[in-house]
């Protein structure tokens, strides 16, 4: 069992989750998504999270497949209006079911990151801040991409119990 922590203040961010081996695969179905929000279901499950080694969010960098994506793009996060577009940012994110961190953490609502038609894109950096305004998470949750949450290696501590 892991919790996590704000590294700057030390507030728990969840309760304690259990590790996953991998992130897990999205099924991105239509009829896999909320009819009412139109969001993925949660990539991780409730009381779990998973270490993701992939590059996470802004920024952004070209990518080398032309086009514009569509929607039901799995795990991919989109730059609509930019091109063809890969992540470059952060890598060892931890990837948490929002319902496990929301309660505990702020919006950050600066500019266009938290844009979106039906909920954060995540496209535009962290979006979520601890109470001490440390900014350490990025909740993507719009109708066009996953919807995960992903909270900041460098600005989390875990604490492993058994």
């Amino acid at each position: 069992m892991t919790v996590f922590y704000c590294a700057k203040c030390g507030t728990e961010l969840t309760e304690e989750l259990v590790a996953l081996p991998v992130v897990p695969d999205v099924d991105d179905a239509d009829d896999g998504r909320d009819k009412e929000t139109g969001r993925a279901r949660s990539t991780v499950s409730r009381g779990h999270y998973a270490i993701d080694p992939g590059p996470w969010g802004a920024p952004f960098v070209a990518g080398a497949a032309p086009g514009r994506p569509a929607r039901g793009t799995g795990r991919k996060l989109l730059r609509i209006g930019f091109g063809a577009t890969i992540s470059a940012g952060w890598r060892d994110s931890v990837v948490v079911h929002p319902d496990d961190v929301l309660p505990r953490l702020e919006p950050f609502i600066l500019g266009d990151n938290w844009s979106g038609c039906c909920g954060p894109t995540a496209a535009h950096g962290p979006n979520l801040a601890c109470l001490c305004g440390s900014r350490l998470a990025t909740w993507a949750a719009d109708c066009i991409g996953p919807h995960e949450l992903h909270l900041d290696s460098l600005r989390v501590y875990a604490w492993h119990q058994d």
